[in-house]
Formats: structure tokens, C-alpha cells, sequence
């Protein structure tokens, strides 16, 4: 019990378990002896059963554990913001908890689902383990350890924003949209719309939350990225970890329960891709980093087109191809010009490694890689006429953007060739979604 009286956070999060243990209970018993459903609707029933009863203390048990886990997370948010272990496992645990009680429901509505049964068990037992885990860190943390509770400015929420790149989720976004008209030939629903947006925006954010965390060494060391709200010392990793980790849960159970299976495992495997394979093996081991890496930035109109679809087809991965094709060139024109930042950092990028004239090559290789691949569309039948026009005239455009980097040596031509391929990505998805529509 002394070890218990040690951390109030030690406490509440030992109730709140306790709390679980119930639930758990509560909710596992009518399946487990094979007692009768209690009532045909969600979420209550009036009790006259054995099961009945089972159902209105698993519910009052619900809420409860739902006031307490609420009350953790706002504990760890202001007290424990500079904690590495805490605050990511408390929201975590915040984030699974909430995200099994709405599979919970949404599984009731759309008649048990075998993969949402799947994954409202495989919350429950992940809610566990955060919480056991949040117990042992914060048994072993002495009374009175934590930081004075702290407001939440209003600019730490455009820090919050900030750590998700909405420039790069915006044009991500535009690309899933894409996916999204071209896989289901036409306008898709408003529904089928928002969900597969918010699902696919929160995704990217939070992967760019992760990548800030792991890189914010990096960052740090670099003019470009100094004053990215990790490194200046806005947001505490701490903070930037469990951000980025509750965005990528919750756009899981969005994309999981609301769109499709296939677009979740997809958003999910552009996130690990991303955040791991990129990240943490790639970015500073290879200067080859931006071609491997460039297919976790290529896998969103795969998610569209599969919430759409519900499966790929050959358009989707030529989409995925456009994609990655164009990242290579992208952010080399990038690199051109921050060179310096880059090699102070010591990351690898190909103009560090092997120098400006071999990268400015490179950027006219895969310019004209990427051009072709974008005029396999119509070959296959994903594309008409006005898409094959625009994709010419714009391919055009960006392969003389390219030519001049290759011809003329130095920062201006490079970043001009970076801030075209933006635009360029942009509008070839637009003229295949206007392709499709008219």
C-alpha cells in the first residue's frame, strides 16, 4: 500500500484498471456461458435478466471508467507533459479505450463484423497493456515528482497543427481524393468522402508528428527545421509522441469501422512504412533514402481508391507509381538547395553524398520516368482525353523545369523545380478527377 500512496498517478491508474478488470467482465460473461442477448437495440436494456442486469453494469461500468480515464489523461497532459513513458502511454491508453467502446458500437450496429470483432478484442487487450505499463512507470516514480499543472496556450494549438505539415497533408489529400473518384468512376458520396479525408488527413498528420519526434536531433541542426515546435522547445517530445500516436489510432478506427478493412490496413501500412521502414532505417543510412521512402507518401490514393473499390486494381498501383516517381525529383531540388543544412545534419541525402551535378541528373531522369508513368493511365482505361492532354501539357512544363536544373547549376532553378512538382502533383490529380467527372 506505501508503494501505492507514492504517485497519485500510480493510483488513478491502478483504479481505472481495476475499473477495466470489471468491465471486462461484465461485458465477457453472457458470451462466455451462452446467455441470451439482452436486448436487440444498443446501448441499454431494461434489466429482468440475468443478462439484463450483466448489460446495465457493463454500460454503468463504461462510464465510469470513461469519467476515470478522462481524468488520467487530463493528469498526464498537465502534470507529466515532459515525461517520455507517461504521457505517450496515457494517451494511448485514452485513445484504445474510447476507440473500443465506439467499435464496441459500431460492431452492434453492423452485425459483428469479423474484423471488427477482431479489433474491439485486440483494443481491449491493448488497453491492458497500456495500462499495466503506465502502473509500473508511474509506481516507480516518487510523490510529489510531477510538474506544476501547466494552461494550454493558444499557440501550442497551432504548434499541435504545426507538427502535422498541413501543407503536405493538403496535398495528400488531394491525391486520396483522387483515388477516391477514379476508383468508384464518378462523384463518391459526402459520407464515403469525409470519413475516407478525415481517416487519411489524420493519418498523415500523425505520421509527421512521429517523423518530427524521431528527427527532432536532426531538426535541431538545421536552419530549415530549427524552429519546428519540437526542437525550439514549443512542444516536449513527449508531446509530440503522443500526438502523433493517438492521431494514427484514431484515423485507424475511423478508416476501420467507417470506410473499409482494406483502406485501414493500407492507411496503416503508409504509416509504418513512413514512421519505420523511412524514418528510423532509411533517412540517415542511405542516400537513397527519398527514392525507398517514397512510397509511404504514394500509398494514399491507394487508400482512396480502395475505400471506394473496396480492392486495387492495376489504375491504383499505376497511381501509387506516379507517386513515387515524383518524389525523387521533388525533394532533391529541395536538398540542392539546403545542402549545407543537410550535411551539418549529417543525413545523406544524394547531393550530400554525391554531390549537386549527379543529383541535378537524377532530377532529369526520374522527371522523365515520372512523366511517362502518368501517361500509362489512359493505355489501362483509367484516363480520357482531357486527362491525357493536361498530363501532357504538364508533364511538358515539368520536364523543362528539370532540363533547366540540369543545364543551370545553382539554388534558383533547383527550388523553382521544387515549388513547380508541388503544383505539378496537384493539378495532374485534379485533371484526373475532372477526367472522370465530366
Amino acid at each position: 500500500m506505501r508503494a501505492l500512496a507514492q504517485s497519485s498517478l500510480a493510483r488513478q491508474t491502478i483504479v481505472l484498471l481495476i475499473g477495466i478488470v470489471l468491465l471486462s467482465v461484465a461485458g465477457g460473461i453472457p458470451t462466455t456461458i451462452g446467455l441470451p442477448s439482452a436486448c436487440a437495440s444498443f446501448p441499454l436494456c431494461l434489466p429482468g435478466t440475468l443478462s439484463s442486469w450483466l448489460t446495465v453494469a457493463h454500460v454503468v461500468l463504461a462510464g465510469m471508467s470513461g469519467v476515470l480515464m478522462l481524468r488520467l489523461l487530463c493528469t498526464a497532459w498537465t502534470q507529466w507533459r515532459h515525461h517520455a513513458a507517461i504521457l505517450p502511454l496515457a494517451t494511448v491508453a485514452a485513445v484504445l479505450f474510447f476507440g473500443q467502446a465506439f467499435v464496441g458500437a459500431m460492431q452492434v450496429l453492423r452485425g459483428f463484423p469479423e474484423h471488427l470483432v477482431v479489433l474491439h478484442a485486440a483494443s481491449a487487450v491493448s488497453v491492458w497493456i497500456a495500462l499495466i505499463a503506465l502502473a509500473v512507470v508511474s509506481l516507480r516514480i516518487p510523490s510529489g515528482h510531477a510538474l506544476p499543472s501547466e494552461p494550454l496556450p493558444t499557440r501550442r494549438i497551432g504548434d499541435f497543427v504545426a507538427l502535422g505539415k498541413p501543407w503536405i497533408v493538403a496535398l495528400l489529400l488531394v491525391t486520396t481524393f483522387g483515388g477516391l473518384v477514379v476508383g468508384g468512376h464518378g462523384w463518391p458520396s459526402a459520407t464515403l468522402t469525409l470519413w475516407t479525408l478525415l481517416g487519411g488527413a489524420l493519418a498523415a498528420a500523425g505520421s509527421s508528428a512521429l517523423n518530427q519526434y524521431i528527427d527532432r536531433d536532426l531538426d535541431g541542426q538545421m536552419q530549415r527545421t530549427s524552429r519546428r515546435p519540437i526542437p525550439a522547445g514549443r512542444l516536449t517530445p513527449a508531446e509530440g509522441l503522443a500526438y502523433g500516436l493517438a492521431l494514427c489510432l484514431i484515423s485507424y478506427y475511423l478508416l476501420a469501422t467507417l470506410v473499409n478493412l482494406t483502406a485501414a490496413l493500407l492507411s496503416l501500412a503508409g504509416i509504418l512504412y513512413y514512421v519505420v521502414f523511412y524514418s528510423i532505417l532509411l533517412k540517415r543510412t542511405t542516400d537513397q533514402n527519398i527514392v525507398i521512402g517514397g512510397g509511404a507518401g504514394a500509398i494514399p490514393p491507394m487508400v482512396g481508391w480502395a475505400a471506394a473499390a473496396g480492392h486495387l486494381s492495376l489504375a491504383a498501383w499505376i497511381l501509387f507509381l506516379i507517386i513515387f516517381m515524383w518524389t525523387p525529383p521533388h525533394f532533391w531540388a529541395l536538398a540542392i538547395v539546403r545542402t549545407r543544412d543537410y550535411e551539418k545534419a549529417g543525413v545523406p541525402m544524394l547531393p550530400v553524398i554525391r554531390g549537386e551535378r549527379a543529383a541535378r541528373r537524377q532530377i532529369l531522369i526520374y522527371t522523365l520516368l515520372l512523366v511517362g508513368t502518368t501517361l500509362l493511365l489512359p493505355l489501362v482505361g483509367a484516363a480520357g482525353t482531357l486527362y491525357s492532354i493536361a498530363a501532357c501539357l504538364l508533364g511538358i512544363t515539368l520536364i523543362r523545369s528539370a532540363w533547366r536544373v540540369w543545364r543551370i547549376p545553382g539554388n534558383k532553378t533547383a527550388w523553382s523545380m521544387y515549388r513547380w512538382s508541388s503544383l505539378y502533383l496537384m493539378f495532374i490529380f485534379l485533371a484526373l478527377v475532372l477526367d472522370v467527372l465530366v
